[in-house]
């Protein structure tokens, strides 16, 4: 005869190792697996510089802008090659740079010397294909500022934040929406604080604003007045929502790079008033979990520059070394996922 007692004991200890297995599944597909950052050995290299952008377009990656006027550095990372490209006709920096039906779009950028740079009056665009420059749309006079975080969503590009004067000390919430085929700017929802020096990221619906800081060179801290905590942008219903302070990111910084990787916000390097070397923390925040967890360091600590997630590998490019503006970098880092 069947005992039924232990017939139900015995299914429930199915279902409960069944849940559990679905469960550590699940975690496991929205933990970025921890890897190693290794530096790449490259056949020729590209301008070193900072405070530039680094974007992928189709199989090649855009090393592109930093202080001064650089010539484009362009990478195969098939081949670890390094190739150069048109230099733009003006100088462009702090920038997040997009890319949008195969162009890269400078949206947000500023142009001249420290620390009174002026932002740009209009779009700039690198045609890859081309190899051509060439000048966009104008900028809302009044809307004009640097060290935004900019994303693309659909044929849109959002602006968040920014800085109007160079480093001083006018930062501001502003939210603005550029079109890409009719031109059109739209002024959308402020922010619900200012930052200066970061990257926005988006993923299903929502932007997401970390790191950061309200620079103010205009009371002698440039550098202090790092951001920690998170602010979330729903593009549907043009809305705001900060996260708790539980959700600050762990290491305070600004010039940071920000990818999305196994939905996790990865936020990469940095500089802060609490060192002189850049930072070379990359801590990632679980969009599903709403936790932070640290990842492997860089290599070298870097700020000022872009990341670029591709087959499942992030990549790093050049930036600057220390707190401020040297020495420029001209190194490449790949961060791999174990166990892929």
């Amino acid at each position: 005869m069947i005992n039924f007692n232990n017939s139900l004991r015995g299914i429930l200890t199915l279902l409960f190792t069944f849940s559990m297995f679905v469960g550590t599944a699940l975690a496991q597909n929205t933990e970025p697996k921890d890897g190693q950052w290794q530096q790449c050995t490259c056949t020729g290299s590209p301008d070193a510089r900072h405070e530039n952008c680094f974007v992928a377009v189709g199989d090649k990656f855009y090393l592109l802008g930093g202080r001064g006027i650089k010539e484009v550095s362009i990478f195969n990372p098939t081949t670890n090659t390094w190739t150069s490209g048109q230099k733009p006709p003006i100088e462009l920096h702090h920038f997040q740079g997009v890319s949008y039906k195969g162009k890269i779009y400078v949206i947000g950028a500023m142009t001249g010397r420290y620390p009174n740079e002026k932002p740009l009056s209009n779009i700039m665009i690198y045609d890859p294909k081309k190899d051509l420059w060439s000048t966009g749309d104008a900028i809302p006079e009044n809307r004009r500022r640097g060290s935004s975080g900019v994303v693309v969503v659909g044929d849109k590009a959002i602006v968040i934040c920014g800085i109007v004067d160079g480093h001083n000390g006018t930062h501001v919430t502003w939210v603005d929406q550029y079109d890409f085929k009719t031109g059109r700017w739209t002024i959308l929802s402020d922010a619900p604080g200012t930052r200066d020096h970061f990257s926005a990221v988006a993923a299903k619906g929502k932007v997401y604003c970390v790191g950061g800081r309200n620079t103010s060179y205009s009371i002698g801290q440039t550098f202090e007045l790092t951001i920690g905590r998170m602010d979330v942008y729903n593009i549907a219903n043009n809305t705001w929502l900060t996260l708790p302070e539980s959700n600050n990111i762990p290491t305070q910084r600004a010039g940071t790079s920000t990818v999305i990787l196994n939905n996790n916000v990865l936020v990469i390097g940095g500089e802060s008033g609490t060192q002189a070397i850049a930072h070379n923390e990359v801590e990632a925040y679980n969009l599903k979990t709403k936790k932070w967890r640290k990842l492997s360091n860089l290599v070298t600590g870097r700020h000022g520059t872009q990341a670029i997630v591709y087959k499942k590998a992030v990549y790093i490019a050049a930036g600057s070394g220390k707190r401020g503006g040297k020495p420029e970098l001209d190194s490449i880092e790949k961060f791999e996922l174990n166990n892929k």
